[in-house]
């Protein structure tokens, strides 16, 4: 995380931002304005925007920038992303969002507490650095990425945590999807309060 950004979140260090069609977990298939700020101390090694780690090479940039470009598109929801979205304080740019009728929603290995006004709040911790413990009651979802069998019991452990509403889903990590689809298929019968999360834009070839 850089030093210079100020606190009350009015500028953010944004690494892209693009309109596209949510490919995974619950809002699949819905149209929604992506950020991606850049920052994140996680470092799951599978991650596939490793250039998204080191905030200080993304650009500073005002939140009501960010939310006039958000406000072009006919699809009325942003999902808010990263690196890891909260290392910052999401409240100005939440806020401005939802003065202009904008649905929020949050993707966040839950490290750090949370900040922001959401619709809808995706959990998915990684084993690299756990969960903030007041985060689970916040979760509308949650993703559990699977890339070994270790992550079955993984999973558990979290669904513990969350809601009796939040709504649980399995995802393969892309790069062993063809290993882990096949358990992660048993496990969802075996285990029905548990769903299939497949990163469909991946299929679909979109951002």
């Amino acid at each position: 995380m850089r030093n210079n950004i100020p606190e009350d979140g009015s500028m953010l260090p944004l690494m892209e931002e693009f309109y596209t069609i949510q490919g995974e977990g619950f809002n699949t298939g819905k149209a929604a304005y992506f950020i991606r700020l850049g920052g994140c101390d996680v470092g799951c090694h599978w991650c596939d925007v490793k250039e998204s780690w080191d905030a200080e090479i993304h650009p500073l940039t005002s939140a009501d920038k960010i939310v006039e470009n958000a406000s072009k598109y006919p699809g009325k929801a942003v999902v808010i992303t990263g690196g890891e979205p909260l290392l910052y304080n999401l409240e100005y740019l939440t806020n401005k969002l939802k003065e202009k009728g904008i649905l929020t929603f949050i993707e966040t290995s839950g490290a750090y507490p949370i900040s922001g006004t959401w619709d809808w709040v995706c959990l998915s911790p990684k084993k690299f650095k756990a969960p903030a413990p007041s985060i689970a009651q916040h979760a509308d979802e949650l993703k559990i990425i699977v890339f070994n069998k270790s992550d079955f019991e993984w999973a558990e452990e979290h669904a513990k945590m969350v809601g009796e509403k939040c709504k649980l889903y399995l995802q393969p990590e892309w790069s062993k999807s063809q290993q882990m689809l096949p358990l992660i298929i048993d496990y969802v019968k075996e285990n029905p309060k548990w769903e299939i999360s497949l990163q469909t834009h991946k299929y679909l070839n979109i951002p």
